[in-house]
């Protein structure tokens, strides 16, 4: 059995989608918010299942993880994209030409989205809220680790299209198995595109395999340059911030480089890390440096492999350079392209590091942590890109939209 009847409800459902009103988007976006507070005793219940399967140690527990405080945020959050601007009908380019020919360029949802993800119930109702504003219908495909909390969150989402009479078929989850995830990266002619969420093998997976277009979003690789002009006090305040918030997102922090003229500062650099256990992998110099002021049970040689490596956990490792183009060579080697900062009261290497890091998001005496779409002001995400077609960074309600030419004539013909 195959999925083709699936797709192709969706893409007639995206169809129809295009007709709906803006206020009316905006009523099922409310009545979404107010359905999930009012089914949070069934949304954790089901949530319950998919955790009772995971190791507490897993570091995708926390993201599975949702409590009534998570529910009620998310459900902020999609009242929040119901009081954005639509994304849908701006008038991006228009001109006439000297024929008498009107173009214009408008813009106009995708149609039909596809998103892979892990175990993140959250993006359940952040993907949903994100395309339906959008005009864009989705297919969603869960991981295992969270089909229940899925399951129960897209019928939740489905009762209130229901009472609107609005084709269910706008949203819909795929079996959480590796042969819905082969047929949707190969649903050419009903998907418009796919947007993965999760691990670098999951996204170098969706990438590789799919014959449909594909946004990569995701995999952090985040490096933190403390260049032989930074303050201590700040680099200390920017490395745990970007370390220790929230360990599991992409935009934490992974490698700290330092200049070798300042390893002797390492030890102050790396003391609030204590207060989080983490643990640090160091190269022979930071390792010399961090001996006796670091804990011990806490301290480890690196290897190659400490290196270029997304931990999502509390763990990090260190590097000694000589010099800020060594720290930049070491980031075009081991970064995913997500977000790089440089520490450093120094503007010429500030602008040296903005200019040839070539990342989604380059940050100078800031941490890494901001990359959100929230955080930048877009009040919403549907992920990082990483790659620089279409979209780069934060991914909100203009860049889950495409464009079209509308041409209008009064029966010119071309020679």
């Amino acid at each position: 059995m195959t999925l083709i009847d699936t797709f192709q409800k969706v893409k007639d459902a995206s169809i129809d989608l295009a007709m709906l009103d803006n206020n009316t988007i905006n009523k099922i976006l409310n009545a979404v918010a107010d359905a999930a507070i009012a089914q949070t005793d069934n949304i954790l219940e089901a949530n319950t299942k998919d955790l009772s399967r995971m190791d507490k140690s897993n570091p995708m527990y926390d993201r599975l993880m949702l409590t009534r405080e998570r529910i009620e945020g998310i459900a902020a959050d999609t009242r929040k994209v119901s009081t954005l601007p639509s994304p849908l009908g701006r008038v991006l380019k228009h001109h006439v030409l000297p024929n008498g020919l009107e173009l214009t360029r408008v813009s106009v949802p995708f149609g039909l989205i596809g998103i892979v993800y892990e175990a993140r119930p959250n993006v359940t109702f952040d993907v949903f809220a994100l395309c339906l504003k959008s005009g864009n219908a989705c297919i969603l495909k869960g991981g295992k680790d969270a089909d229940d909390s899925n399951r129960a969150i897209v019928g939740i989402i489905k009762n209130v299209l229901k009472k609107f009479k609005v084709n269910e078929n706008i949203i819909e989850l795929l079996p959480a198995t590796h042969e819905a995830t082969g047929e949707l990266l190969h649903a050419n002619g009903y998907v418009d595109l796919v947007i993965p969420r999760g691990s670098k093998r999951l996204i170098d997976f969706v990438r590789q395999e799919a014959s449909v277009p594909v946004i990569e979003t995701g995999a952090g690789v985040c490096h933190a340059y403390f260049d032989k002009d930074g303050n201590v006090e700040m680099g200390a305040r920017i490395i745990n911030n970007a370390k220790t918030r929230r360990v599991s997102v992409c935009n934490a922090l992974d490698c700290t480089i330092i200049h070798e003229d300042r390893l002797g500062d390492l030890p102050a650099i790396c003391e609030p890390l204590k207060a989080s256990n983490v643990l640090i992998y160091a190269d022979a110099p930071a390792l010399a440096a961090l001996t006796g002021n670091y804990p011990a049970e806490l301290l480890k040689s690196s290897t190659e492999e400490s290196y270029g490596t997304e931990f999502q956990s509390y763990t990090m490792a260190i590097k000694t350079v000589a010099n800020i183009n060594e720290a930049i060579a070491h980031i075009r080697r081991n970064g995913s392209g997500h977000s790089e900062c440089i520490i450093t009261d120094n503007d010429q290497a500030a602008d040296l590091f903005l200019k040839k890091v070539d990342a989604a998001c380059v940050y100078h005496n800031a941490p890494t942590s901001f990359t959100d779409g929230a955080q930048f002001g877009l009040d919403a995400e549907i992920g990082i890109s990483t790659q620089k077609l279409h979209a780069r960074g934060p991914m909100a309600l203009e860049e889950i939209t495409t464009y079209k030419w509308i041409i209008k004539g009064n029966g010119q013909t071309r020679k």
